[in-house]
């Protein structure tokens, strides 16, 4: 089961969309406060509350209390736009954390400094950058076509 782990969200569709992702893939997902919404609200239920009885979904108070629950570092695979490798050219296994970071700045450079694994998804010059369900939803893709899900 791939571990699913959103940094602060703040838009509540794209949480919705991604818990509706991890229940159609099996995955886990982890949310870490603050959000920037209410997840009983209205937009999130639109997009994916309705499948949240059979979501496997862990909240945490801050990015600590998170960290303190992962039993291997080495397989937490940080999501950014600054990273040197793709997500494409990393092999990935069941159980890996994939970790992405607020709509509006990514993941702070605290949260990066504190993992090894860095990767960006491959993304044309005239895009400034992909959807939070959509980077999602090609991790998830990729990291479940190798590990023959």
């Amino acid at each position: 089961m791939l571990n699913i782990v959103l940094v602060e969200p703040e838009i509540p569709n794209n949480t919705g969309n991604i818990g509706r992702l991890c229940v159609g893939t099996q995955s886990r997902l982890h949310l870490i406060h603050p959000f920037g919404f209410k997840i009983t609200d209205a937009a999130v239920k639109r997009a994916g509350l309705d499948y949240w009885p059979h979501l496997e979904k862990i909240e945490y108070e801050n990015v600590a209390d998170w960290i303190s629950q992962i039993p291997d570092k080495s397989r937490v695979f940080l999501f950014s736009s600054h990273a040197d490798n793709s997500y494409a050219d990393n092999e990935f296994k069941d159980g890996d954390w994939l970790v992405f970071g607020k709509e509006s700045v990514g993941l702070d450079q605290s949260v990066l400094n504190q993992f090894e694994n860095h990767l960006y998804i491959p993304i044309s010059p005239l895009v400034r950058s992909y959807n939070l369900a959509n980077s999602v939803a090609f991790a998830i893709g990729e990291a479940k076509r190798q590990i023959g899900w």
